[in-house]
């Protein structure tokens, strides 16, 4: 992890116009976060955590506070910040190749050195073959690939990730998990990723950001001090994991899930490892 500070939010609220009515998704939410570090956020549906991912990547601006990129204000999108989002969002019409290189659209590169930062990239997430493929020929696991390619292609030093791997299967997932984490591991850059999945967080995080909702605030922040690779069943994760659900039952107090133990969560009413 880098010792200096990378992304600054300080004091930040954002409130919405709905119906009339003001709606504080965020508010007086500060977090800083090192270069070269993986932060992870966790929350229940509507604790603004994708709100704060947005500010973070210039696609919003908050209401009231600051947020800073490498000493400078975030106030719009730039090169130097990359974002995934749940979906691919990869265009049908396009090949996988093409699809990639529009994350240099602005770059101001020449085409020899867009075409060999698209081919290195499709190699460094394991699509190295399919730049001609279109996106209705890759499995829903592949299409991630690209979208985190796409994000990657920049060679940003910030790369955002909003629950990238929320609607893959359990298998596919675990697998794309451990490819992010080498990923992150060969690029070394700052990386925050937002998801529901208590697991997925402590298992790829430095640090994991634990929000409470409504409005969204942050409640813990909880160091994973294991070294890499981790095993997912390991004690101390296990333990780990257990206070992190510990941390989401006191925001939700209607959602109680089960301790963990051993791997496995423990046999009471019906629970899920992720904050839903």
């Amino acid at each position: 992890m880098g010792s200096s500070l990378h992304l600054q939010i300080s004091h930040v609220s954002r409130q919405f116009k709905v119906n009339g009515e003001i709606l504080t998704a965020l508010d007086d939410v500060s977090l800083d976060i090192a270069e070269g570090e993986f932060v992870t956020i966790v929350g229940s549906s509507g604790c603004g955590k994708s709100t704060l991912l947005r500010l973070g990547a210039g696609l919003d601006t908050p209401t009231s506070g600051f947020v800073g990129h490498a000493g400078r204000p975030v106030t719009e999108p730039s090169l130097e910040r990359g974002i995934v989002f749940q979906e691919p969002r990869l265009f049908p019409w396009l090949t996988v190749g093409r699809n990639i290189a529009l994350g240099l659209e602005n770059s101001g590169l020449p085409k020899a050195e867009k075409r060999k930062l698209v081919e290195s990239h499709l190699e460094l997430v394991g699509l190295s073959g399919f730049a001609g493929a279109y996106p209705h020929q890759l499995s829903g696991g592949m299409a991630q690939r690209a979208g985190i390619a796409r994000g990657l292609v920049n060679r940003p030093n910030v790369l955002f990730l909003d629950e990238p791997f929320g609607a893959l299967d359990a298998i596919t997932k675990a697998r794309l998990q451990d490819e992010l984490q080498t990923i992150w591991a060969k690029e070394r850059i700052t990386m925050v990723l937002v998801t529901h999945d208590v697991e997925e967080a402590v298992y790829l995080g430095d640090r994991v950001v634990v929000m409470s909702p409504r409005p969204g605030r942050i409640r813990d922040i909880i160091p994973v001090e294991l070294p890499r690779p981790r095993a997912r069943t390991s004690t101390r994760l296990v333990e780990i994991r257990n206070r992190v659900l510990e941390s989401l039952n006191e925001t939700t107090p209607e959602s109680r899930p089960a301790p963990v133990r051993g791997g496995h969560p423990a046999k009471t009413r019906p629970a899920v490892l992720a904050a839903e």
